[in-house]
């Protein structure tokens, strides 16, 4: 008896959805991500159990580091820098500033300082240091810090730069991020500068505790 051929037939697969379906899900992604900026130095948040978020843009974030001498031993003292999540709001808080304490910044050095995830050095340093190329900008300002001492009995740098944030946008948020090691005083001085300010009301970056790995943020307020 002779073998019955079965018809071969070619199976056609329309990939057209899928790749669709893919070109939506990457789109989403990019749009919803946040990039984490890089910051002078690790700073490594106290736990919390709220989870209380803080807002995605609108923030002026201060942060404050536990200072280390060369050894990574802690002297006791921390550091203080900044960020400002909106670069047009950033050039124009630089342009108030630069103001303030008569410094000349060329457009070169204005659009430098807008790259830049945080900021933190004295103003007197700081058009050497937006000068200076970017492997040397981030070496540097880990030896910096924004002053907290006041001014001839006046404001201090860091008030200024909270007050220049203020002038620019009514609505900015603070939030305030300290390593879990920095000195209660540090804490202590620069919530007191916010007081002094009339600012007593700002966010306090914390971390979830061990059975959570997400980040919560607590809402506080300032002075209490």
């Amino acid at each position: 008896m002779g073998k019955v051929k079965v018809k071969k037939s070619d199976v056609w697969i329309d990939m057209t959805p899928m790749s669709d379906v893919m070109t939506l899900l990457l789109t989403f992604f990019m749009l919803t991500s946040t990039f984490v900026k890089s910051e002078p130095v690790k700073v490594m948040t106290p736990g919390s159990i709220s989870e209380i978020k803080v807002p995605e843009n609108g923030v002026l974030t201060i942060l404050v580091s536990p200072e280390k001498d060369a050894t990574g031993k802690l002297t006791g003292e921390g550091q203080v820098f900044m960020s400002i999540d909106n670069t047009e709001q950033l050039g124009n808080t630089l342009t108030d500033m630069a103001g303030r304490f008569n410094i000349q910044l060329t457009p070169k050095q204005i659009e430098t300082f807008k790259t830049e995830a945080m900021f933190g050095v004295p103003m007197q340093k700081l058009s050497a240091y937006l000068q200076q190329p970017s492997s040397n900008r981030n070496s540097m300002i880990v030896t910096e810090g924004i002053p907290l001492d006041s001014i001839d009995g006046g404001m201090s740098e860091f008030q200024n730069w909270v007050d220049a944030a203020r002038t620019v946008n009514e609505e900015v948020k603070i939030a305030l991020k300290a390593d879990a090691k920095t000195p209660y005083k540090t804490i202590k001085k620069v919530m007191n500068e916010l007081q002094d300010m009339d600012e007593s009301h700002y966010y306090m970056i914390s971390q979830l505790d061990a059975a959570k790995s997400a980040e919560a943020n607590t809402y506080v307020r300032g002075g209490n």
